[in-house]
């Protein structure tokens, strides 16, 4: 006798669906919440990177990358990355909608399209996430993002960020990056080595700090520019005007 296989309901599909959503929120939520607290061993996009180098047999490639805590980093590091790369850092939720309206509106213009993720964008899209430009994935962005603005103070984004962007070619991390690139402590970094720092991040693999071209000692002068207008340190340290910077 033959055995019937029976087809599962609609009812008993959608609750396996929601018992899959319901679990995949509670597993993403309590990663968020324990990186809160505990420094990442490595981020997604480290792996993607050293992934990539043994597909294509780059066996001289090293990785470099320690965490450093917030403490133990000059307040010069992520005040110039929030001046270079999301001015209204301590204002939003996450998301910068008037950066992304300019974007829109240069793009009408006949401008190149740029982009105008903000820093806890990055750190999520670094953290969690690989490189691409899919809908799936600047939705997985938006849902991690959105956990750490939760879950996260201001200061724990800006430390996890300055920790694991890549400020050089296989180099993550302001740990890292001052003793390759300046050969000091990350607490010794000054506001210019960190307006460097700051200045490759729109592409730490062709941009040098140590041996800045003129359009990156450029932009890090107008970083270091940014960074007094801001009103220096202060500025990260919850001590930012009602109004955000124009």
């Amino acid at each position: 006798m033959r055995k019937m296989f029976h087809r599962p309901s609609l009812k008993t599909m959608l609750r396996w669906l929601a018992l899959f959503v319901a679990g995949w929120i509670a597993l993403s939520w309590l990663a968020v919440l324990l990186l809160r607290f505990v420094p990442p061993l490595t981020s997604a996009m480290m792996l993607e990177r050293q992934l990539g180098t043994w597909l294509h047999g780059e066996k001289n490639f090293t990785l470099h990358y320690h965490w450093v805590s917030w403490e133990k980093t000059s307040r010069q590091v992520p005040l110039a990355m929030v001046a270079g790369e999301d001015q209204r850092f301590p204002y939003h939720h996450g998301f910068d909608f008037d950066a992304i309206q300019t974007a829109l509106d240069a793009h009408d213009d006949g401008k190149r399209l740029r982009g105008a993720s903000t820093i806890s964008q990055q750190t999520a899209k670094n953290l969690f996430l690989w490189n691409g430009r899919s809908f799936v994935r600047k939705g997985l962005e938006a849902y991690f993002t959105v956990l750490i603005e939760l879950t996260w103070p201001k200061q724990r984004i800006l430390e996890v960020y300055m920790n694991i962007a890549e400020l050089g070619n296989g180099i993550y991390g302001v740990g890292a990056a001052s003793t390759a690139f300046f050969h000091v402590t990350p607490a010794q970094l000054s506001a210019t080595q960190s307006a460097r720092l700051a200045a490759v991040l729109p592409s730490p693999r062709r941009l040098h700090a140590d041996r800045p071209s003129a359009y990156v000692l450029h932009r890090a002068q107008w970083i270091q520019q940014q960074m007094r207008q801001l009103g220096g340190p202060g500025y990260i340290d919850g001590d930012a005007p009602e109004r955000p910077p124009h």
